[in-house]
This record gives C-alpha cells, sequence and structure tokens, in this order.
C-alpha cells in the first residue's frame, strides 16, 4: 500500500497538491492532522464520494471508489 493513501485509497501519484506525509494524500492530512477528524467510516465515505463528484469524478466510479476506502489501513479497526 505503500503507492495508495492509508486513508482513502487514492494513488499518491495522483495527487496534485502538497502533500505533508509519506502515508496520507494531500486531501486527507494537511497542517499535521486529518481533514477528517471524525472516526466513522460511513460519514467519511459520504465525504469522499461528495468531494469525487464535486471534482468532476462519474457518480458511479465515486461510488466504487468511496466503497473501497473500507479497506484501507485506518478504517480496519
Amino acid at each position: 500500500m505503500k503507492d495508495h493513501c492509508e486513508s482513502c485509497l487514492m494513488p499518491l501519484k495522483k495527487d496534485t497538491g502538497k502533500r505533508e506525509s509519506e502515508k496520507y494524500c494531500s486531501h486527507c492530512f494537511q497542517n499535521g492532522q486529518f481533514c477528517y477528524q471524525g472516526t466513522d467510516l460511513k460519514e467519511f465515505q459520504k465525504y469522499c464520494y461528495e468531494s469525487m463528484v464535486h471534482g468532476g469524478m462519474n457518480r458511479w466510479k465515486a461510488k466504487f471508489f468511496s466503497f473501497m476506502v473500507r479497506f484501507a489501513p485506518r478504517w480496519k479497526n
């Protein structure tokens, strides 16, 4: 998983922002902390889905990727 964000599973090579962490993308980790502070997986998936759709991603593709978030190391517990 070294090449994917450990929070949202986004491929790190596709991250266009400035990353502060080796493990997390710039969308998940900024200013030394997680952007989403909660612990609710479903809420985070909804946040991811809405962000992807807002960014121009196809709704079906966004639905699939937001489903896959549950397998990220951050959400395994």
